[in-house]
């Protein structure tokens, strides 16, 4: 017995240091991948036609939360992104929306705009970009930080505010330009554009992609998720009688972008990943000794999404040719990386609804909610009421900002007023509740809309009167579809993650996607991003 208690420590001497080395080892690549409006739903509906190496492979190898959720309103891009990356929502971060009204402007910001920076490559336009108007950091960041910044960062994505908001204030960020045809940057991040850089964009491969047809992947009779392709729900493109295939897109193109028509495409998917992938090689990511992070983000979902709505065919289209994109990308990860050692996490930024046309001809309780009628109603009460004055400032994002200037000219009481025209807006069919600015200030919900509307009410940015629609209802109109609202429709996402140290399985466990970046934290053994209110995914990061 002696004998083999002497082997036997003798044997785990010996392995400590590969013991020791097993425990802090890091995986050598991050990639967060953000589908831009993507239901969660989407990953069954659609699963009979995917191949196993693509989202099955995520589903089935990976950790799934089936009951993910946004816990704020509004469900936007914007927002979406940076709630992801800082783990904390828009009270604590402050993109509030992808623009908002800001009165001492007396007009709108940009979530990733800022004026101090130039365009670098692309056009003069889109180069006003970074991550400025981002209160707080990003796990992007604290990657970057923690090893003393010798962690590269990547963000891609053809929306800049896809790309400059996940790459957090320390990494880089590159973006389409629907102008040039090219990724680009601004002078936040470089004087000029990298090398790799300028040689992708040099293939011209918008343009190559641009010269193709549109066509469903299968024979269209055997989509049998999607509503008929014509329809009077879908909204066509400029110079196309109907919403239907084939799309021959280098006849589409004026009227519709020129080179921007590839974000309607699926095609999109395609370009911004082939240029993640030359991301990973130019930058020699995940090969220098440290962890690095693709934060990548695939636009194109959304720009369909909205024009033809979750049960047309372009949608269920666009996903079939996605999963073949994510078995490219998985497997290109295998090869470069080996299995196991990159980590992924797939999630979006929002969901999205049916289209209100849609429903209404099923008999299912929907409608469109006219902006212009509501505003023009509001400033003739306000008037009838309070006399003459501009009292009504701004209406955007369902959200009234007052004037305060004249409301403190005229002695007025703000509170009384953000109650009689909250009360007044309740009369139109289709809002469903209005709070107050005072009531967000001076009281705490816990749950339901109200807890959401204020996880996504900043005391500076934020109107004086926050309005909740009904379910199914949107501000837009009898065409395509939107997001925005607090309902599971618009905050269910998928949440995934796949690869170093994730354990196979799921949980229908409410989880929020606040919830992603603390995980992270967890199990890279890095600081929490500065504004988290997530918590970690104890199934992922608790495993022995």
């Amino acid at each position: 017995m002696k004998k083999i208690g002497i082997l036997l420590f003798l044997t785990v001497l010996a392995l400590g240091p590969i013991l020791a080395q097993t425990k802090t080892e890091k995986p050598k690549l991050i990639v967060g991948i953000i589908v831009d409006q993507m239901r969660q739903e989407y990953l069954y509906r659609f699963a009979d036609r995917y191949k196993e190496g693509g989202f099955k492979r995520l589903m089935n190898d990976g950790f799934m939360m089936k009951n993910g959720h946004y816990n704020y309103i509004p469900t936007y891009t914007g927002p979406g992104h940076a709630s992801v990356y800082t783990g904390t929502t828009p009270a604590t971060h402050g993109i509030i929306s992808n623009s908002w009204y800001v009165r001492s402007l007396k007009g709108s910001l940009y979530c990733a705009e800022d004026s101090t920076v130039t365009a670098v490559g692309g056009s003069a336009a889109s180069g006003q970009i970074s991550p400025r108007n981002l209160l707080t950091t990003t796990i992007t960041d604290e990657l970057r930080y923690a090893t003393n910044k010798r962690s590269k960062v990547v963000g891609v994505a053809i929306k800049d505010r896809g790309a400059s908001l996940p790459a957090g204030h320390l990494g880089d960020a590159y973006w389409y330009d629907s102008g040039t045809g090219e990724f680009m940057t601004s002078t936040y991040y470089y004087d000029s554009l990298p090398d790799w850089v300028q040689n992708f964009n040099e293939k011209k491969l918008a343009e190559k992609y641009l010269s193709q047809t549109w066509n469903t992947l299968y024979p269209i009779e055997t989509y049998t998720q999607s509503i008929a392709d014509n329809n009077d729900f879908e909204a066509p493109f400029a110079g196309k009688d109907t919403p239907t295939f084939p799309y021959v897109l280098d006849s589409l193109k004026q009227g519709n972008g020129e080179l921007g028509l590839i974000a309607s495409t699926p095609f999109g998917n395609t370009l911004t990943l082939d240029f993640a992938i030359a991301a990973m090689e130019g930058e020699d990511l995940g090969n220098r000794g440290e962890t690095d992070f693709l934060a990548l983000s695939f636009s194109s979902p959304d720009y369909i999404g909205h024009r033809f709505g979750p049960m047309s065919k372009e949608v269920e289209d666009n996903y079939l040719r996605l999963d073949l994109e994510f078995e490219r990308l998985l497997n290109y990860l295998d090869e470069k990386y080996g299995e196991g050692e990159y980590l992924v996490f797939l999630t979006a930024d929002h969901a999205v609804a049916d289209v209100a046309t849609h429903m209404i001809s099923e008999n299912i309780p929907a409608g469109n909610l006219n902006n212009s009628y509501i505003y023009a109603q509001l400033k003739g009460y306000t008037q009838l009421t309070y006399g003459e004055g501009d009292w009504i400032e701004n209406l955007s994002n369902e959200q009234v900002f007052l004037n305060h200037e004249l409301i403190r000219e005229k002695g007025m009481n703000l509170k009384d007023m953000q109650d009689d025209l909250a009360n007044f807006l309740l009369r139109f069919r289709g809002i469903k509740e209005v709070y107050t600015a005072y009531a967000m200030k001076n009281s705490e919900f816990t749950a339901g809309r109200a807890g959401r509307l204020q996880m996504g009410y900043n005391q500076k940015s934020s109107g004086d009167l926050l309005i909740t629609l009904e379910p199914g209802w949107l501000t837009g109109g009898a065409k395509g579809t939107s997001h925005g609202t607090g309902y599971s429709y618009d905050t269910n996402v998928p949440m995934v993650f796949y690869g170093w140290n994730i354990p196979a399985g799921e949980t229908s466990r409410y989880v929020t996607i606040t919830d992603i970046a603390p995980t992270l934290s967890m199990m890279l053994d890095i600081k929490l991003p500065n504004g988290t209110t997530g918590h970690p995914i104890t199934e992922i990061t608790d495993q022995k």
